[in-house]
C-alpha cells in the first residue's frame, strides 16, 4: 500500500485484463480530424491518469469561473482511464469485489482526492487492517503485531522492541512533513516553475538530498527501527530500500494513517474528472511526436493524424511514451522501478508457517512486509516486497496481493499456499520512479506552451501529487496565455475556512 500513490504507465501482460468501466462519453480515436477553429485556442493533454484527467478538470474550473474559451483534447494510448490506478475482478466475475492493481490508497491529507470523492458522490471505504502485520528478512520473522499498519506507532510490542524515542522521533518527522505539505492547499500556496525552488521554499532541500536512513540516523532514530519498520514501509510503497530512497519520499511512505480507497476502484475519481471537464477524450490513441509549428504553436502527431495546439500538457512519464520531442527540448533520464504484482485467491486464511520453515504454532500475519537488512548481512534477499490479504471475495476465499522484483511462479505460489490457489492474475508495472537523494529535477515548463506534469514525480510520486502538479501547470499556462489562473481574476471565497482547498474553493 502507499501514501498518495500516483501510478500512469502500463505494460499489459495478461490477456485476461479487464476494463474497469465503460466509456460511452469518450471519443473514438477513429473519428476524423475536426477543422481547426482559428479564433479558439486549443490545448492538448497527453495521458489520462491522475495528472492528465485533473489537468482537464482544472481547465474546466477556469472555464466555469471566468469564461476562458478554449478547446481541450486529451490523448490516452491505453483503452481505459486511470493510468496506474486500475482494477481487475477475480475470475473475471464482476459480481465479485474489484481489486486494485495499482494505486491503492489515499489519505485525508490528500485534499484533492478526498474532495473529489465527496464532490462526485463516490463511496470511500476504510483501508484499515487490524488483524496484524509482520516483518520478514528472508530467513526470520523479526517482528509481528496484532494491530494493523496504522497502529504500530502506539503498540506496546513496538515500544518494547524499538524503545520510545525512535518511533516518536520518526512520527514527529512524518507529522512535520505533512504539516508543510498541507500548505500546498492554502490560498497562499506557492506557484512553481522549478521543483528545486519549491523544495527550498518548503524547507525540504535537506530531505531530498539525503537518504531516508541517513536523515533519520542524524535525527537519533535507531538503525534497528530504520532497517525494520521504516524499510518495510519504503519497500512496500516504493519498492526501494531505506538507504536508497530520499528522505522526503521515505516520509510519504510512513504516512498512511486513515488510509481510504474508493469502493469499486480509485480510477473512478479520474473518470469523474473527465466527465466534469469539457475535454474531447481520445482513448486508444498514441501520440508519436510533438514539434514546433507556425505562430509559436505546437504540432502534435498521433494515430489520428496531425493537429495544431497553442499549448500542450504532457501528463505521462515521457520515457514510457516513445513520444519524439524537438532536439531543443530535453527531459533528464528517469529510471522507474519495474514491479511485479501478483493477485490470486486462496481458501487459506493465512500463510502456513511451514512455508517459512517456522514452527506450526507461529501465526503469520495477513500483511507481511520485508526488510533488506538480512541480505546486507550476508543472508538471502526476500523473494517478495510484501504479501497482503485484501479481504474475502466470498465465504471461505480470500484475495491476496504480492509485490515483488521478479515474477512469482505458479510453482512458488502452490508451495507457499499448500496448493490452495484459485484465480491468478499477474501484472508488470513501471510503477514509480527510482528516487535516490537528489537536488535536480525535470523542468516544469519544457518550452513556451509545453509543460510537463511528471516533473513532480522524482520529488513525490503519488496520485495526489500528480493532481497538485497538474494544478500548478494549468495555473502557469493560464497566466502565460490568459493573464489569469484557475480561480480567475476576481475570485471571492472564505479563504480562512478549515475546509478550504485551493483550486476547488478559490
Amino acid at each position: 500500500m502507499r501514501f498518495l500513490h500516483g501510478f500512469l504507465a502500463i505494460l499489459p501482460v495478461s490477456s485476461s485484463f479487464q476494463l474497469p468501466f465503460k466509456v460511452p462519453f469518450f471519443n473514438s480515436s477513429q473519428q476524423p480530424l475536426r477543422p481547426a477553429v482559428a479564433s479558439k485556442p486549443r490545448i492538448a493533454i497527453i495521458g489520462a491518469g491522475a495528472g492528465g484527467t485533473s489537468a482537464a478538470f482544472w481547465i474546466a474550473k477556469a472555464q466555469e469561473r471566468f469564461g476562458i474559451d478554449v478547446e481541450v483534447d486529451l490523448y490516452e494510448k491505453e483503452s481505459y482511464i486511470g493510468g496506474r490506478s486500475t482494477t481487475v475482478y477475480p475470475y473475471e466475475n464482476t459480481s465479485l469485489p474489484a481489486t486494485e492493481l495499482g494505486a491503492s490508497i489515499f489519505v485525508k491529507a490528500n485534499k484533492n482526492l478526498w474532495r473529489a470523492v465527496d464532490e462526485f458522490n463516490l463511496t470511500r471505504r476504510d483501508f484499515r487492517d487490524e488483524k496484524g502485520l509482520g516483518i520478514w528478512d528472508g530467513e526470520k520473522l523479526l517482528f509481528t503485531t496484532s494491530g494493523g499498519w496504522w497502529s504500530w506507532w502506539d503498540s506496546a510490542k513496538a515500544l518494547f522492541r524499538y524503545g520510545f524515542q525512535s518511533p516518536r522521533r520518526t512520527q514527529t518527522f512524518v507529522s512535520e512533513m505533512i504539516s508543510q505539505f498541507l500548505t500546498l492547499y492554502s490560498a497562499e500556496t506557492p506557484k512553481w516553475d522549478n521543483i528545486t525552488h519549491l523544495s527550498s521554499s518548503l524547507g525540504w532541500s535537506e530531505l531530498v538530498s539525503q537518504s531516508t536512513s541517513e536523515y533519520l540516523k542524524a535525527e537519533g532514530v535507531s538503525n534497528q527501527f530504520i532497517s525494520e519498520l521504516v524499510e518495510a514501509s519504503t519497500r512496500v510503497n516504493y519498492g526501494q530500500n531505506a538507504d536508497e530512497i530520499h528522505a522526503l519520499e521515505g516520509a510519504c511512505s510512513l504516512a498512511p494513517t486513515g488510509a481510504s480507497a474508493v469502493e469499486g476502484g480509485n480510477f473512478q475519481i479520474f473518470e469523474q474528472f473527465l466527465k466534469h471537464s469539457r475535454a474531447n477524450v481520445y482513448i486508444n490513441t498514441s501520440v508519436n511526436s510533438i514539434s514546433p509549428a507556425a505562430s509559436g504553436q505546437w504540432s502534435l502527431d498521433s494515430d489520428r493524424g496531425s493537429e495544431t495546439y497553442r499549448a500542450i500538457i504532457l501528463a505521462a512519464p515521457w520515457h514510457s511514451t516513445n513520444i519524439e520531442l524537438p532536439v531543443s527540448v530535453r527531459i533528464s533520464p528517469q529510471p522507474y522501478v519495474h514491479l511485479h504484482v501478483t493477485l490470486f485467491t486462496t481458501t487459506l486464511p493465512s500463510i502456513p508457517p511451514q512455508s517459512f520453515s517456522l514452527p506450526a504454532s507461529t501465526k503469520i500475519p495477513p500483511m507481511l512486509l520485508t526488510t533488506f537488512e538480512g541480505a546486507r548481512n550476508g543472508g538471502p534477499e526476500p523473494e517478495f516486497n510484501s504479501i497482503s490479504y485484501h479481504g474475502l471475495i466470498r465465504d471461505g476465499e480470500w484475495v491476496v496481493k504480492i509485490f515483488s522484483k521478479a515474477r512469482i511462479s505458479d510453482k512458488w505460489l502452490s508451495k507457499m499456499f499448500d496448493g490452495e490457489i484459485g484465480w491468478v492474475h499477474r501484472k508488470e508495472w513501471d510503477a514509480y520512479p527510482v528516487l535516490p537523494p537528489t537536488s535536480s529535477f525535470p523542468d516544469v515548463t519544457l518550452a513556451h506552451g509545453l509543460y510537463y506534469v511528471n516533473s513532480f514525480e522524482p520529488f513525490i510520486s503519488t496520485m495526489e501529487t500528480e493532481t497538485l502538479s497538474s494544478r500548478n501547470v494549468v495555473d502557469t499556462l493560464l497566466k502565460e496565455f490568459f493573464q489569469s489562473g484557475i480561480c480567475g481574476p476576481d475570485a471571492i471565497t472564505d479563504k480562512d475556512s478549515e475546509d478550504y482547498v485551493y483550486g476547488w474553493d478559490c
